[in-house]
């Protein structure tokens, strides 16, 4: 089919990874639209739907021809086991019902807090953490409907990532954020422990690429990342390109559990913190063997556009 005679729907499009496929997408001039529950997202149409209603959802997806769920929900473990599943189940009958391909960007809870050094796709799923359960829980359901020929379509898992308008990554928000703040930036890990973190431009182009690729359908791919880093040379690069001279403070795990008592967003991200204690680095050499063209953004430049983004 000639790119002109589809039509690619992100769902999700005003967020950090939603708004790079849209980005990606205009660029290899693919007709596009947005699905937003109330923002707008510019430069494209905008279909306003609630994704957990399905008669909203069906009517969003008409006349589409591939469906992207870069959707994120609120960084809450009962939102996740109350509305994940939902939404998912939605967007597989949709796409059966419309004949949609379902591009699903995915992350890595599912794999649980015993991680293989390096991590492929085909590491064991042992999920402890709620997020996590709810994670493996949907990438079943759809991987089900790929092998039960229900629908056709392709995951693409991601790393932390980092990146213009990324808010909700962990890197923003106890990292960035402070520097950005000029005070002292916090980790919530151990120090000197390595781990990948994948650029948002990066994974919009690779989603797009799986997409673009049928060949690559009915099957999971790690979205490319750059080689792993501690965040003591996160640290030097983010120094480097802010003009700052800072160094880590970290936070007492007691700390961190007691705060867990007053401050929600704490709560929620303590059951996550076994990928910060222990080296999580995970391999993408799948993607890259699929596609040896493709060029992983160097940290060093990932970093100076993220901060001159939000310097705007």
């Amino acid at each position: 089919m000639n790119n002109n005679q589809e039509l690619h729907l992100v769902l999700g499009g005003a967020g950090a990874i939603g708004s790079e496929v849209i980005a990606e997408l205009r660029r290899r001039n693919v007709p596009t639209k947005a699905v937003e529950r109330q923002k707008r997202v510019a430069g494209v149409e905008t279909i306003h739907a609630d994704l957990l209603d399905f008669e909203e959802f069906s009517t969003a997806a008409k006349g589409a021809t591939h469906l992207y769920v870069c959707v994120g929900l609120p960084y809450s473990g009962k939102i996740w086991e109350r509305d994940w599943p939902r939404l998912m189940k939605n967007a597989i009958e949709v796409c059966r019902i419309h004949k949609v391909r379902l591009i699903f960007f995915d992350n890595m809870y599912m794999y649980g807090p015993s991680l293989s050094v390096p991590c492929t796709e085909d590491h064991t799923q042992s999920p402890q953490s709620k997020k996590g359960k709810v994670r493996k829980e949907i990438a079943d359901l759809l991987i089900k409907a790929f092998k039960a020929g229900t629908i056709q379509g392709v995951i693409g898992r991601s790393a932390d990532f980092y990146g213009p308008n990324a808010v909700n990554s962990v890197l923003y928000v106890s990292f960035i954020e402070n520097i950005l703040k000029n005070k002292r930036p916090i980790w919530l890990g151990n120090p000197g422990i390595q781990h990948t973190y994948a650029y948002t431009k990066d994974n919009a182009r690779a989603l797009v690429a799986l997409a673009l690729d049928e060949t690559c359908y009915g099957q999971v791919w790690h979205l490319p990342t750059g080689d792993p880093l501690t965040i003591e040379e996160l640290m030097r690069l983010v120094n480097q390109h802010a003009h700052t001279s800072y160094t880590v403070q970290y936070v007492p795990r007691m700390m961190l559990y007691i705060s867990g008592l007053f401050v929600p967003i704490i709560k929620e991200v303590r059951e996550m913190l076994y990928q910060f204690d222990y080296p999580y680095v995970i391999s993408s050499e799948k993607f890259k063997e699929k596609f040896p063209d493709f060029k992983v953004t160097p940290y060093d430049q990932g970093i100076q556009e993220t901060l001159e983004s939000f310097k705007k």
